[in-house]
């Protein structure tokens, strides 16, 4: 049979219902009217689509979609299609029977008040509490949620949009975006390189634009601007070290845009524009890494995307390595071995918490049947970048950096899986591949024994300072005057298993924790607040967890509530209050966790 596009699935997608080696989508054409009273997306879209001479069908992923009438080639009156069965985590089979001349297939849909990716926010809910708010959440498969599609990170496709909002407010895609509001409320956006369905967004709010360089802005709230476009101030500095890294700049600009506290993770690395947390304005730029960490995508999942969930390290490892190597790049070597040591520690934590014969902890996952949110950890991100340091290490750098570069453009949008990766570095780096053993690291659970231990020079007085307060000697404010975030957490993630109130007490006085504007700092800090029942702590957790909506946060925070029954009653109680203020991705999460646990 005809492959009717070259980056359609060679291996079954188990969480699409798309068959692209039959039909495919090309191109995506979206007219869109956005409805806060309704909190629905109504209006149609039309698919340029290639399939194989036999093809009579074209399946398309949609969940809780609202299927008005399809539409073949322009004609005036509508096509028959059947909208499938509902099938937990994946939706609805939207089967579209084609002639052997269809070219095109419209939809007239609109979306429900529910749609998993909207988050649909009230004045309240937002920094200027004047104007309401709309952003959405594609990854990993709730693209389906509000546009019928092709949802496979295997298929990609360039696409356009007309999108209608109320005239006060500013409406962004993840494609070429205005930098100011029209007086009628109408925007054209066109997306000219081809994504998969995940990389689909749209941000609707009362936002404006800074500059950060000629390539380079942020787009935040009025009241957040200023504070927004401090922290990232050197985000041009950060592409142009990515370039120097891997290679030019695929997609244009490379904007951010700082939403409500309500998005669920530090960012999404949608094309030309970025989704960031309002937790990574810290007022000092210690957190911008997930800064680098995003710009690093354009490269790593954007210009090569792993072709499904189950190949889902291929994104993030790769991510990881290079966020740092930008970050070393910019700001030094002892800079990124501290962003080296923090993220073992947080692998180690995974792996415990998995279990180390877990297969969650593999990097090649095995997700049918699951949710694939659920390959979502620290695995696929840490242990992901773990892997390509120890085939570095063989190597060395300069050839290491070579090969990463080859890779970036011998697979330049396209989709690849793990087996197709091996197979490169195998033809690339024999010596990498002999010398590791790449099974184990791949397909292998827990973390193999020969894993690169980096070392970082400036935790050691922190580490030194970490055993004095074991011993009952707290560092003093003069010994730790010169630390970083970085130092502080830490230190923080250092301190006995079990506090006194006294001394939890001491700690805060000095270092003042629970005040922190470092949202790292501080749930890193709560969470032996709550493992000792620090009670001068409880306010600003409420406070934290009310607030702020990153799952990063919010996972660890409530499942360290719910291992005694006064903290479960606490999470209950601050779960009922917080939960409209968080994202379905992250309600999922929690929904789960604390049923479990309660």
């Amino acid at each position: 049979m005809h492959q009717p596009n070259d980056t359609a699935l060679t291996i079954r997608d188990v969480h699409s219902f798309a068959r692209p080696e039959e039909a495919v989508i090309k191109h995506l054409s979206l007219d869109l009217t956005v409805n806060f009273d309704t909190r629905t997306l109504s209006g149609r879209a039309t698919l340029d689509i290639a399939a194989a001479p036999d093809a009579d069908t074209l399946l398309l992923d949609t969940r809780g979609l609202s299927i008005e009438r399809v539409m073949l080639d322009g004609e005036e009156s509508p096509a028959s299609f059947i909208l499938g069965p509902e099938v937990q985590y994946l939706g609805q089979k939207l089967a579209v029977p084609l002639t052997p001349q269809t070219k095109q297939v419209t939809i007239h849909y609109h979306t429900g008040p529910e749609a998993a990716a909207l988050q649909w926010l009230t004045p309240q809910q937002t920094a200027g509490k004047k104007h309401p708010f709309l952003f959405t959440q594609s990854q990993a498969i709730l693209a389906r949620t509000w546009v019928p599609v092709q949802d496979s990170p295997g298929v990609r496709f360039t696409y356009d949009a007309t999108v209608r909002v109320p005239k006060d407010l500013l409406a962004l895609m993840s494609a070429g975006n205005p930098q100011q509001r029209n007086s009628e409320g109408v925007y054209q956006f066109r997306m000219e390189q081809p994504i998969p369905a995940y990389l689909l967004a749209l941000s609707v709010g009362d936002v404006t634009f800074a500059p950060a360089g000629s390539r380079t802005g942020v787009y935040a709230e009025p009241v957040t601007l200023k504070a927004a476009a401090y922290e990232f101030a050197e985000t041009e500095k950060m592409l142009e070290a990515a370039e120097r890294l891997y290679g030019k700049y695929a997609w244009d600009r490379y904007d951010l845009i700082v939403l409500p506290p309500s998005f669920p993770f530090g960012g999404m690395e949608n094309p030309r524009l970025t989704f960031a947390t309002p937790t990574i304005l810290a007022g000092d730029r210690s957190l911008t890494s997930l800064v680098a960490h995003e710009l690093a995508h354009s490269w790593s999942g954007n210009l090569v995307t792993n072709q499904t969930w189950n190949d889902f390290w291929l994104n993030e490892g790769f991510t990881v390595y290079f966020e740092r190597r930008i970050m070393e790049e910019l700001y030094g070597r002892d800079y990124a071995q501290m962003l080296e040591v923090l993220g073992h520690q947080d692998l180690v934590q995974t792996v415990q918490d998995f279990g180390k014969d877990s297969p969650d902890t593999q990097l090649k996952l095995n997700l049918a049947g699951r949710d694939p949110d659920d390959g979502v950890s620290d695995i696929a991100y840490e242990k992901g970048n773990a892997f390509l340091l120890r085939l570095e290490s063989v190597v060395g750098r300069r050839k290491w950096d070579e090969f990463v570069k080859g890779y970036f453009n011998t697979f330049a949008f396209q989709s690849m899986n793990t087996e197709q990766f091996l197979d490169y570095l195998k033809k690339e780096l024999p010596q990498a591949y002999r010398q590791v053993d790449v099974p184990a690291w791949v397909y292998g659970r827990g973390l193999p024994a020969d894993a690169i231990r980096v070392k970082s020079t400036r935790f050691e007085e922190v580490e030194k300072a970490a055993l004095a307060l074991k011993m009952g000697n707290q560092p003093t404010q003069e010994y730790t005057k010169n630390w970083s975030a970085h130092e502080w957490l830490h230190f923080v993630r250092l301190l006995p298993e079990t506090m006194t109130p006294t001394q939890m007490t001491q700690l805060d006085k000095a270092f003042r924790f629970t005040e922190s504007g470092n949202n790292e700092l501080l749930a890193a800090w709560l969470l032996p607040a709550v493992r000792n029942r620090y009670e001068p702590a409880y306010p600003a957790l409420e406070n934290f967890l009310v607030t702020v909506g990153r799952r990063k946060f919010l996972v660890p925070l409530y499942n360290e509530l719910t291992k005694t029954p006064e903290g479960r009653k606490r999470a209950a109680a601050i779960y009922r209050k917080a939960r409209p203020n968080y994202h379905s991705v992250a309600t999922g999460t929690l929904d789960q966790l604390l049923k479990e646990k309660g």
